[in-house]
């Protein structure tokens, strides 16, 4: 896997991340980002799928319903975020690669409440490696890789290359809350 935690630490600059990346590498890191979130939930039954973790940070300032702001997000909660946003990501990549300027955020998210069994969450990552793996074939022979937007305050100009990698980033970065997922569920023996 690419070093996100590096970039998250401010120890290297995010265009260094993904300086030397091509669409092959995109398409690969894709595997593997959905074969790691397979594995952390190999042994998961349905009960994991819906068990409610203890999360004292839990917070969502961009939640949909003011009673959700504070909810801990529960297995199938979890998957349903990291595949719209990398969903999301690949879709706004394939349009920065055709040469299109970015026009605003092409984000739709399963609502996680219809995420009741682990073959549900199961079947929603393989769906959602078919959907990335798809838009990296929308890519031209020679993507405009000069066309570039810069996709938050502060934040560094990406093209279609950083574009597909912030949405890697993003399912990086909710790893480690899956782990904990998990392993809270197994203590409780379900």
């Amino acid at each position: 896997m690419l070093n996100f935690r590096a970039v998250r630490n401010k120890e290297m600059p995010f265009h260094d991340l993904v300086a030397d990346l091509t669409r092959d590498d995109l398409h690969d890191l894709t595997n593997e980002m959905i074969d790691t979130t397979l594995k952390l939930i190999e042994d998961c039954t349905d009960a994991y799928v819906y068990f409610e973790p203890h999360d004292p940070d839990a917070h969502d300032s961009f939640a949909a319903r003011p009673e959700d702001v504070d909810l801990a997000w529960n297995l199938g909660h979890v998957i349903v975020h990291i595949t719209a946003s990398s969903e999301e990501s690949a879709a706004l990549a394939a349009e920065l690669a055709r040469g299109v300027a970015f026009h605003g955020r092409s984000r739709y998210e399963t609502p996680w409440e219809t995420m009741l069994t682990i073959t549900s969450c199961r079947q929603r990552l393989e769906e959602s490696r078919r959907m990335r793996l798809t838009s990296l074939d929308m890519w031209p022979d020679e993507p405009h890789l000069d066309n570039s937007y810069t996709p938050w305050p502060g934040a560094p100009k990406v093209n279609a290359i950083g574009q597909f990698v912030l949405g890697l980033m993003h399912d990086d970065s909710h790893i480690e809350q899956l782990a904990e997922i998990v392993r809270q569920a197994k203590a409780a023996r379900l």
